[in-house]
């Protein structure tokens, strides 16, 4: 494997990834979703397009269902849900998250919570952060304060997202992960 060097990643051109937010929420309204729209302002502003944006009540089912319909849409790269991965007994979106993920990014949470760490101490560990593959889509659920959705945007998926960042981003894999559905 050849190493890449700065120059050789300043050559490369942005690539817009389309991505839909998912705000998980009993009683959240659109015009009070204030993680979900600091993800759109975030996405918009890294030049990224916002492919749809709903909110789903904290049932399992639901969450499950919009994730597999929009990771089977071929307009969204990924799918990007706020809400619902605490501790509570209506905490099911990490859940819901499993149940369609054919592939999960373990380091995902464990990054997060070391970025979390750094900002709100030991209270990191009531997260459950998660992220995943699923039909050639990345997946990944946040908590839902606005605060933890900027962290995990500027820290983590800015980056992730960026084919110009080295040395390695999710974009420049993205053809490679739903290969096994074509060698059958």
């Amino acid at each position: 494997m050849s190493h890449i060097t700065a120059q050789d990643a300043a050559k490369r051109e942005f690539i817009p990834v389309r991505i839909a937010i998912l705000t998980v929420s009993d009683t959240r309204r659109m015009d009070e979703d204030r993680s979900g729209d600091a993800l759109v302002n975030r996405l918009e502003q890294a030049g990224h397009i916002l492919a749809d944006r709903t909110i789903c009540p904290d049932e399992r089912d639901q969450i499950a269902d919009q994730l597999r319909a929009w990771s089977l849409d071929p307009g969204i790269d990924v799918v990007i849900s706020t809400g619902g991965t605490g501790l509570t007994g209506r905490d099911v979106t990490v859940e819901a998250h499993r149940d369609v993920y054919e592939k999960e990014i373990e380091a995902f949470g464990t990054v997060f919570t070391i970025i979390s760490m750094n900002k709100i101490g030991t209270s990191a560990v009531q997260s459950r952060a998660t992220g995943g593959v699923a039909n050639g889509t990345y997946l990944f659920a946040l908590p839902g304060s606005p605060g933890a959705c900027k962290d995990a945007w500027d820290d983590i998926l800015v980056h992730q997202l960026d084919y110009r960042h080295m040395p390695c981003n999710f974009v420049e894999i993205f053809p490679r992960l739903d290969e096994h559905k074509r060698r059958k």
